[in-house]
């Protein structure tokens, strides 16, 4: 039986594994579909990673080789081209590879880090034929930076993600022309510095409250309408634009892969699709915890590092102390202007908890104030918030001490001037 098994080796798995390891366990296994660990990070080959980490700036594959051979380090044992079919409540896994066939594992803990998929022409139901050219932009990015292909020549990008306005820069570098980065909401959500590099200095038009309405062609795309929406987001008649092209990418929103989170019959939060966790980042089944893309979507590794190494060091703590007390556990609310907040509940003994969140709007000059019935916890300024970029706050212990209720709210307003 294993102290702990890791699902997934990318950027959240391999963090979770090495501070667990460092945390005092050392029967750990690394569970990876791929046949090599890094995940999403090995075809982001821009730099711009491992600032808050490794306070350097690394491309993708360069982080993920730094975590890596930090794994490789330690007696982590790493399973490659290893498919995981299914979680159970009692932590067993099941799962099958070419080399060791089908095999259900036993553990005292378990850490899920699948990562993300990104949603497709399905799942937002574009108008249109169906030619070839229309892929995500992820998979562009792997075809460009792994495989060595390319994708089109002249490109339309629908939705301001950061892969998609990332792959509007790789993809001009490569000799392609990007006719126009496309987006439904009045705002961008990707960062702003990735607004500024990408679209900016490579002259790339962003155009906030579209969308495509058509997209034609026979054997490959040819054209795509755009049109202007209204705040509901229903296209205006009269506003279309039609740009000649071959190509189009689509950066309309990741979704985590938590197929196996359901199956084990883990609650999970409508608002993130990912488990609903404790500070700690355990789930409601004891000694299964959740952290990186597979519980809520990011915007930066560093983020991701830090809150799987927790997670890895909890899953310890899990096996060498035994579970946690859940009988004084505090909800988190949130008002509208919120999306969500990680974690959604808390043990009211913590040492302290961080909430990660997402506002849905743009602010400006703002307040984030976080109460208990009446009384005010805490309160921090803010000089900008936007959608595309996480938000945290950090509740010490002594503050925490103050709550006399079983809720916490945390509320966003904008400072009137």
């Amino acid at each position: 039986m294993y102290d702990l098994i890791v699902i997934g080796g990318g950027p959240a798995g391999l963090a979770a594994a090495y501070a667990a390891w460092n945390k005092g366990l050392k029967h750990i296994a690394i569970l990876e579909r791929d046949k090599e660990l890094g995940g999403i990070l090995n075809q982001c080959i821009h730099n711009g990673f491992g600032l808050h980490y490794f306070k350097e700036q690394l491309t993708g594959p360069e982080y993920a080789s730094r975590f890596a051979a930090m794994v490789a380090d330690t007696g982590v044992e790493v399973f490659l081209d290893t498919m995981v079919l299914q979680v159970t409540p009692e932590k067993q896994v099941h799962a099958v590879s070419k080399k060791e066939g089908y095999r259900v594992l036993e553990a005292k803990s378990i850490v899920l880090a699948m990562g993300c998929r990104e949603r497709t022409r399905g799942a937002i139901s574009i108008p249109g034929t169906r030619p070839a050219g229309v892929l995500t932009a992820g998979a562009a990015q792997r075809y460009v930076n792994m495989e060595g292909y390319m994708v089109g020549k002249r490109v339309v990008i629908l939705g301001s993600g950061d892969i998609g306005l990332i792959m509007a820069r790789r993809m001009t570098l490569e000799g392609a022309k990007v006719l126009a980065c496309v987006e439904v909401m009045p705002y961008s959500g990707g960062l702003q510095r990735n607004i500024v590099q990408c679209l900016e200095d490579f002259d790339i038009p962003l155009y906030l409250s579209h969308t495509i309405t058509d997209i034609r062609g026979k054997a490959r795309v040819e054209q795509v309408v755009v049109s202007q929406v209204d705040d509901q987001r229903r296209p205006i008649p009269g506003t279309e634009m039609t740009f000649d092209c071959d190509t189009v990418l689509l950066s309309v929103g990741l979704i985590p892969e938590n197929e196996l989170t359901r199956d084990a019959g883990i609650v999970m939060d409508p608002r993130t699709n990912g488990a609903l966790v404790y500070e700690n980042r355990e789930t409601s089944v004891p000694g299964i915890f959740a952290c990186g893309n597979a519980l809520h979507v990011h915007d930066l590794v560093d983020f991701v590092t830090a809150e799987s190494m927790a997670a890895g060091a909890a899953a310890a703590d899990y096996v060498q102390a035994g579970e946690l007390d859940r009988e004084r556990t505090v909800q988190v609310t949130t008002n509208a202007h919120i999306g969500y907040t990680v974690p959604q509940r808390f043990r009211a003994d913590s040492d302290g908890v961080e909430f990660y969140f997402r506002v849905r709007r743009v602010f400006k000059e703002s307040r984030i104030q976080v109460t208990c019935g009446d009384q005010v916890i805490a309160s921090f300024k803010r000089e900008h918030m936007a959608p595309g970029e996480m938000e945290t706050i950090k509740i010490p212990k002594a503050l925490l001490a103050r709550m006399d209720g079983d809720t916490l709210h945390i509320a966003a307003e904008e400072v009137q001037a």
